[in-house]
């Protein structure tokens, strides 16, 4: 049985890196120009031969989108840049706009075809379609229910790609217009200004806010339906999320992932990821369409509580294996007495108690407080670097 992909988003290098390194098998980024999220960094062509050049050496796959809704304007320079991609030999491009199908198969000999959630494909005649055209895999839209993968799977036996986890789209798989008319920015074409979270006055008198929201995606505990759907891969939302996010996530997914092929899947296992995964978000997460018809509550209708947390103290760049010290650059407060948990590459994960911290001159200090500052911690055992320190919950 061939395993089942992890697919991450990366909005920079950094973390792109991250994403590799805490266990995504596969990282989907966009460029500076056909991407649907404009506000991201995105990579120059650049950048994407460095990210290629990373992928390859760590043996992961990576993928560019290509997803917006082409206008008249988006065509220059259209095909230069796909033909430029499989130069690089980037894996393959996501896809919405089907105009690029017969440009592709015509000028690139190494780029798969994957066809964007926004094509909102929800039944197997549409993906016997794609595949006919020259898509190689289908990424499924965000409202297929858990028997309509698997009939989509047993009618066209195809590479299907199924969201995992993160943000949802309150219209169908991204195919909104709310923000063109509210705002003049086009969502289908990288300019989308989140209309679906903005708060509308129902009634100024008694002070009544509505929105239109919906709830984030979370499937943990549905790894072992969607693996024995025969899905090809599992993709996590987020190009603009922190390296915190995606390592939180991408780690957490891994453990559950690797669980079921190694048959050690408990419910303390998924009872800890999923606290995890609470955690690092500041929106509630529901199942949506998978398991069920979605509701009211999957959505937020009359306002929500985002309250970002502090769970991310520090990064870890460095263990000094003489003196017994992790050097970590510090990101929220922390203080000496405090037991802390650090997880990083390749499942590493430990709680530490704070018995010293010293300061870059050797000078020892009570408390943490000063985000970016270099500090060095006792600890008595090896801790890989690219480790994140956070708060043990």
């Amino acid at each position: 049985m061939k395993k089942i992909e992890l697919l991450s988003p990366a909005g920079d290098l950094e973390r792109l890196k991250t994403a590799y390194l805490y266990g995504a098998d596969a990282c989907y980024i966009g460029g500076t120009s056909y991407s649907l999220r404009a506000n991201a960094n995105n990579f120059t062509i650049d950048e994407i031969k460095e990210a290629r050049k990373i992928a390859s050496k760590l043996k992961k796959k990576l993928y560019v989108t290509v997803n917006i809704s082409f206008h008249n304007d988006d065509l220059e320079g259209i095909e230069k840049y796909l033909k430029e991609l499989d130069k690089i030999k980037i894996d393959a491009v996501i896809i919405s706009d089907p105009l690029l199908i017969p440009i592709i198969k015509k000028n690139c000999k190494h780029l798969e075809i994957h066809l964007s959630t926004q094509e909102s494909t929800t039944n197997y005649l549409s993906v016997k379609y794609w595949l006919k055209e020259g898509a190689t895999r289908v990424v499924l839209a965000r409202e297929v229910s858990k028997d309509e993968i698997k009939e989509i799977y047993n009618k066209t036996k195809a590479q299907l790609e199924v969201f995992l986890h993160g943000a949802m789209c309150t219209c169908i798989s991204g195919r909104c217009v709310l923000s063109n008319y509210f705002t003049n920015r086009d969502s289908n074409r990288g300019g989308c200004a989140q209309v679906c979270r903005f708060n509308f006055d129902l009634d100024k008198k008694r002070k009544t806010d509505f929105q239109i929201a919906t709830c984030d995606l979370n499937l943990s505990n549905y790894i072992k339906d969607l693996i024995e759907a025969n899905v090809a891969s599992l993709k996590v939302e987020g190009r603009m999320r922190s390296t915190y996010y995606i390592a939180t996530v991408i780690s957490s997914y891994r453990k559950l992932i690797d669980a079921y092929y190694n048959n050690t899947m408990t419910k303390e296992l998924l009872k800890s990821t999923n606290k995890s995964l609470r955690r690092v978000a500041n929106r509630i997460s529901t199942s949506h369409f998978f398991d069920k018809k979605a509701n009211y509550k999957d959505q937020y209708y009359l306002g929500r509580n985002e309250i970002s947390n502090q769970d991310f103290l520090a990064q870890v760049i460095d263990y000094d294996k003489k003196n017994k010290l992790v050097i970590v650059e510090q990101r929220n407060y922390f203080k000496k007495g405090d037991t802390v948990n650090i997880f990083g590459p390749s499942g590493f994960e430990k709680d530490l108690k704070i018995e010293k911290i010293y300061n870059e001159n050797m000078e020892e200090v009570e408390i943490a407080n000063h985000p970016k500052e270099i500090l060095k911690i006792k600890a008595d055992y090896f801790i890989p670097n690219n480790s994140m320190m956070r708060v043990k919950f």
